[in-house]
């Protein structure tokens, strides 16, 4: 397997960066808060590690798992250090009382990232429609990604199959803000009877 270096230390980092150990990866966290981000690492196990933050991730493929209001500036601050890797955007950009979205289409928070980012680092929409504590059951599941680079959406796919996830190529980076809606479409299911247990999936009739 490989090294994946996770952004963040809150919910999602957990449920994302247990199912990605327990199936033979190796986990570097990477927070401004290091107590916080060393707690998980000791949670997480096999040999979870923390990375300093701003410094060079030791995974090519990076996941952001920070609230949409501070990817910008992340990546920002990671800057060249972010240089040829490949950029995960999980967030979910709802509005305040969860009605709606605060980006527009042509602008999601992946291709706000994407204009930010090192030229040769590749941004892939994924994770944003599965809720935390469902990818933390570590069923299979359906995961959306999105994103300009077929090599870089390749290597993402690859990656979730092995977390027994089943990739499904929405398309180019553009589709980043229709997975956003799906994200909010996903909250609104959950809010309005379905509970917080389910998933977004596509089948075959």
């Amino acid at each position: 397997m490989t090294t994946i270096s996770i952004i963040g230390s809150g919910n999602m980092a957990a449920a994302i960066g247990t199912r990605a150990a327990g199936h033979g990866h190796t986990v570097e966290l990477l927070s401004r808060n290091t107590a916080t981000a060393q707690a998980l690492a000791t949670q997480i196990g096999n040999g979870a590690t923390v990375g300093a933050f701003g410094a060079r991730p030791a995974g090519d493929i990076v996941i952001l798992a920070v609230l949409y209001a501070a990817a910008i500036d992340v990546v920002t601050h990671f800057g060249d250090a972010l240089s040829g890797k490949i950029l995960v955007d999980i967030t979910n950009p709802f509005n305040a009382d969860g009605s709606g979205l605060v980006t527009t289409a042509g602008n999601s928070v992946a291709e706000q990232i994407a204009a930010v980012a090192p030229e040769d680092a590749h941004v892939v929409k994924a994770f944003n429609s599965v809720f935390g504590g469902v990818i933390a059951e570590d069923k299979p599941l359906d995961a959306f990604l999105a994103g300009d680079s077929a090599e870089a959406k390749a290597r993402v796919a690859a990656f979730l199959e092995s977390l027994d996830l089943r990739p499904l190529d929405a398309g180019g980076l553009e589709m980043a803000h229709g997975l956003e809606w799906a994200g909010l479409l996903l909250v609104g299911v959950a809010r309005n009877g379905a509970g917080f247990d389910i998933a977004l999936g596509a089948g075959v009739l």
